[in-house]
This record gives structure tokens, C-alpha cells and sequence, in this order.
């Protein structure tokens, strides 16, 4: 369940899309956004807004504590639905999270309503397994969606056996699913793991770049340029022109329909 406001790292440029990320048990959202502010050093993912949840899991005792399993399912859902609300596609939107908050990920991913980019588990296993396919839409809309799984070989408080058998028992149900398993690594991450959940990003969320569209002018041959830039404003790159956007404005109104 939700705790306090989640932290947001912001998308940097146009935003399209989002990652919405879980942490475990005791921890808060705090403890996984030097992910995002690393990436962000690196110029990555700047199109993406990373939003970090400060999740209530003290009430989750058990994998099969339906009533709370599903009031965070309930959760994430309306984080989603917060995002559509601010016009971002729910197929650029992965959820995703570690240990207890990759198992609600899981869950609340296959049983999501909406298509997503992608689901993540890292150190996690499968939430209520025998009541979980009940949860599933009718129309299972993430049935294509890739489910990335990371795990330590040596995870001595969520056991191996137990992210190996939650990928064997999604892949049985249909659902394809990349288990990566890194030796040495106990309860954590590690730089090859995160190594991957990039890649993993990167795949699922390329970036848009800007709508850039070349219009025609009905009276001349001038090739105009338009992109839009989401700081607040619209820059105009004119191609084979001089004029200012004041006048390109005035003489080619037609470009401008319908823009304001």
C-alpha cells in the first residue's frame, strides 16, 4: 500500500514514457533512485520519468495475503492510471521492482488491465500462484508483454529455487520471460544486473525523439521544418529560409493552424 509521496526523477526532455519502481521490505523509494540519477548522469533514458513508490509492504505477512497483495495491486494500478492521465501511453510504462516490490510488480503486471512496455522482477518470486491466473483479464492484455527476471545464485532470503520456479511457472502459463542468474550474488544488485535491466529498458523503451513533421506550403515550394519541444515552448528550424519565426508566422499562417 501506498506510504508517503512517491519520489519522481523527471523526464529530462519530451516525456514518453515512465518506469514505475518497487522496492522490498523495510525499504523506501529512496533506496533505488541512485539508479535513475546514475542514468541520468549518463545522458540514458531521458525521455522517462522514474517514479518510486514509498510502499507499505509491512502488511503483506505472506505470498498469500490476498486482501493485501491485491489492495497493492489496486495501488500500482491507479500509478498507472495516473500517468495515462498525463497523455503517456500505457505500452510506455514498465513496472517493475525488487524482492517484495518485484513480486507485486509481477502480479500486478500479468493482471494489469492495460497493455505495458514491460514487467520486472529482480530477487522476487510469484505472489498468490494458485489464485493469480483468476486475477488475469479476459482479454490478458500483457500476454505478449516481456518479463525480465534478474536473481542472485546465492540469495539466501528469497531463494533461487523460488525466481527459477516463478520463471517456469510463467513461461508453463504462456508468458516469455528472461531469467538471468548472477553468480555470487546474494539478497542485492549488481553492476551486470543493473548492466541488463538497461538494456532491458532500452529495448522496451527507445526513445520517440521529437515529432518532428515536413509540411508542404500550398503556395510555394518551401520546405518548413516544425518541431515541437516539450520545455514550455515550440522552436521552429526553417529549412532554406532566413525569415524570423515572427515572420515565417505571418506570411505562413497555415502552419500555424490550429497549433495554438
Amino acid at each position: 500500500m501506498a506510504g508517503p509521496a512517491a519520489l519522481v526523477v523527471p523526464a529530462l526532455t519530451r516525456h514518453t514514457a515512465t518506469v514505475i519502481w518497487a522496492h522490498g521490505l523495510g525499504d523506501t523509494g529512496y533506496g533505488w533512485s541512485p539508479i535513475a540519477e546514475n542514468w541520468r548522469r549518463r545522458g540514458k533514458f531521458e525521455e522517462v520519468s522514474f517514479i518510486f513508490p514509498n510502499t507499505n509492504f509491512d502488511e503483506l505477512a505472506q505470498a498469500h495475503d490476498q486482501v493485501g497483495i491485491l489492495r497493492s495491486r489496486d495501488y500500482f494500478n491507479s500509478l498507472i492510471r495516473d500517468e495515462m492521465g498525463k497523455g503517456i501511453s500505457s505500452d510506455r510504462i514498465i513496472l517493475g521492482g525488487f524482492s517484495q516490490g518485484g513480486a507485486m510488480s509481477i502480479f500486478a503486471g500479468i493482471t494489469c488491465p492495460e497493455k505495458l512496455a514491460g514487467i520486472v522482477g529482480l530477487s522476487s518470486y510469484l505472489l498468490m500462484e494458485n489464485q493469480m491466473e483468476d486475477h488475469v483479464p479476459a482479454e490478458n492484455p500483457n500476454k505478449e508483454t516481456p518479463i525480465f527476471m534478474g536473481h542472485g545464485a546465492v540469495d539466501p532470503l528469497v531463494k533461487t529455487a523460488w525466481g527459477k520456479q516463478t520463471a517456469e511457472r510463467l513461461e508453463g502459463w504462456g508468458w516469455k520471460v528472461d531469467f538471468k542468474l548472477y553468480p555470487g550474488l546474494a539478497h542485492s544488485a549488481d553492476p551486470k544486473e543493473i548492466d541488463d535491466l538497461e538494456a532491458y529498458i532500452q529495448q522496451r523503451l527507445p526513445p520517440v525523439g521529437e515529432d518532428i513533421h515536413l509540411l508542404q506550403s500550398p503556395t510555394s515550394n518551401t520546405k518548413v521544418l516544425i518541431e515541437w519541444r516539450m520545455v514550455g515552448r515550440l522552436a521552429y528550424l526553417m529549412v532554406g529560409l532566413r525569415d524570423t519565426p515572427h515572420l515565417i508566422q505571418t506570411r505562413y499562417p497555415f502552419l500555424f493552424a490550429g497549433l495554438q
